[in-house]
């Protein structure tokens, strides 16, 4: 089968069974899954950056992601599900009652495309509300957001403000060394 014509949609049940699979393998080894990348479809091989997002009863359960495509597509999905169900720090372990009512999304990312701007005010009128995801870093410091936040912080001064104080800088920071890029995301859901 070539992928030439086929999308991430026409795959989002294989994506989303390597997720469920690595999550289970968790639960029994305490290990990712391991994957076999020749036994998937070529686009499914290709380098891409995801994260996946663990959701129970609508909550968040646990998010953990790449941003730079450096391993293939099934490979950085099968990892990221199993750092999001057992790795994110701000969630204890699922468990194995909790694996069956799981909501997995996957947001697989577009390359990063670093942004201009001269001022703070020209980058947040720039700003794509619930199209861009952002990378913020300056000094040290370093934080992104989904496009999915859009949903819950709805503007752009607000998602822009709270990105600041995620990379842990104040939120009246600016300064001339701060770099920014964004990306889009394609979306895969349970």
């Amino acid at each position: 089968m070539h992928s030439t014509s086929n999308t991430l949609q026409d795959y989002r049940e294989i994506l989303i069974c390597v997720a469920q699979r690595s999550i289970q393998q968790g639960l029994e080894t305490q290990q990712p899954g391991s994957i076999s990348v020749f036994e998937y479809d070529s686009l499914l091989q290709a380098p891409r950056a995801t994260f996946v997002t663990l959701q129970k009863n609508k909550e968040l359960r646990g998010c953990i992601g790449t941003l730079e495509a450096y391993q293939p597509l099934v490979v950085d999905v099968s990892k990221n599900a199993f750092s999001a169900a057992f790795q994110d720090p701000r969630f204890p372990p699922v468990t194995h009652a909790e694996c069956n009512i799981l909501e997995i999304h996957i947001s697989v990312l577009s390359p990063p495309e670093p942004m201009s701007f001269e001022s703070e005010q020209n980058l947040i009128d720039q700003l794509r509300p619930g199209i861009d995801g952002l990378i913020l870093e300056d000094q040290n410091h370093r934080g992104t957001f989904l496009p999915s936040v859009w949903q819950s912080l709805s503007t752009a001064e607000s998602f822009w403000t709270q990105l600041k104080l995620k990379a842990g800088l104040a939120k009246d920071h600016w300064s001339d060394s701060i770099k920014v890029s964004r990306y889009i995301t394609e979306i895969i859901d349970s």
